[in-house]
């Protein structure tokens, strides 16, 4: 059955250099319909699930705003920090802490400075009914100059630590070898900001003692599963090389010396490509897209609204305009399949719902959440 589709059209922008993949998707392999929650988003980056059925949505722009389970936009919230929101920078994730129902705690990840001097940092504060209270910055990441490559993404392990991650910034790429910065690297730090103690590297001399992995170009998603307590990440690539990686604590994922990307002129990066990853004593990769999709944001689909896409992986694209859907098979990728392309959108975002329905953001100036719910049986 084909994909039913209720949307409007989309204003399509350009993200990076790369073309998207030019394959055609086949039949889908559940039957699905897509359906709008909002809209009127400026560049959504995140969206978040109140226990109300409600969302919280971040704008890159720098607002964060309250949606109603009925689809109404609320104004800007209050409490939100400012923000550099140039290039790739601006407001970025929203996540919910893990006793939100009984603290009210969420975290704010964004960019700091300005164009000379900035980076990633995160803010702890308390939801209230208009605004976040109490607001907190609680980590702030290595400066850097210019305007791309900030990461911000978050997971939260099962300890209640926090993972966050960062990007290179773009003409820094080889500080993503040195552990003295934070350039290019994951950390993980304690719900307050404080570095942790069993961290790989904070016994070292000179190493930045928040980082667990390293070696890291753009890193645009972080999980844990929590059936296996396995991290999976993504990340950008330049012209190719887009990754996804299984990360764990001090390892080194080879930017730039080991990557199968090409730089944006066309000349090679690294004359082993990942070849020698292995052998070289860097963390290889689980699966590589080349040309590059741009992904950004990963769910591990854990509902019951599809059960024959339960325990896979699904990766939004930006230059791809799609959403990656990779069955895992002994911590490799057995299939990979083309959703959503119809939307002739990028997408930000890609979340599991409570519901166990998949929810879209669009990267757009009138961006929308969008809902991916089973397709109605015909006479429905």
């Amino acid at each position: 059955m084909r994909a039913l589709i209720c949307l409007s059209a989309f204003a399509l922008l350009a993200a990076c250099a790369e073309e998207p993949p030019a394959s055609e998707p086949g039949e889908p392999s559940a039957a699905y319909e897509i359906v709008p929650v909002a809209g009127g988003l400026d560049h959504p980056w995140s969206v978040a699930f109140l226990p109300d059925g409600g969302f919280l949505v971040t704008e890159r722009s720098g607002a964060l705003r309250r949606v109603s389970a009925d689809g109404e936009v609320s104004d800007a919230l209050s409490g939100v920090p400012a923000v550099f929101a140039a290039g790739q920078g601006g407001l970025f994730e929203i996540a919910l802490a893990p006793d939100f129902e009984d603290s009210g705690t969420v975290f704010l990840s964004y960019a700091y400075g300005t164009n000379a001097e900035n980076g990633t940092a995160l803010m702890r504060a308390t939801l209230a009914d208009d605004g976040l209270t109490g607001g907190e910055e609680i980590f702030r990441s290595s400066a850097k100059r210019g305007a791309h490559h900030f990461g911000g993404r978050m997971a939260f392990l099962d300890d209640g630590t926090i993972l966050l991650t960062l990007g290179d910034g773009f003409e820094f790429r080889e500080r993503a070898q040195s552990l003295e910065d934070h350039l290019g690297t994951i950390v993980r730090i304690a719900p307050d900001g404080a570095a942790l103690a069993d961290n790989p590297f904070a016994d070292q001399e000179g190493a930045r003692p928040e980082i667990w992995s390293y070696g890291h170009r753009n890193v645009q998603a972080i999980l844990r599963d929590p059936a296996t307590g396995t991290v999976w990440s993504n990340e950008h690539g330049p012209r190719g090389g887009d990754e996804l990686n299984i990360i764990e604590p001090g390892a080194n994922h080879g930017w730039p010396v080991v990557t199968d990307g090409v730089d944006y002129s066309g000349a090679r990066i690294s004359p082993y490509g990942l070849d020698r990853a292995e052998e070289m004593g860097f963390a290889v990769p689980v699966h590589v897209w080349t040309p590059s999709i741009a992904p950004s944001a990963m769910t591990l689909y854990d509902g019951d609204a599809f059960p024959s896409w339960r325990g896979d992986l699904f990766v939004s694209a930006l230059a791809g305009q799609a959403v990656h859907r990779l069955e895992i098979e002994a911590g490799g990728i057995a299939d990979e399949e083309m959703l959503f392309t119809e939307l002739g959108a990028r997408i930000r975002d890609v979340r599991t719902g409570p519901d166990g329905l998949i929810y879209l953001l669009t990267d757009s100036p009138d961006g929308q959440l969008l809902a991916v719910r089973p397709a109605a049986a015909p006479g429905d």
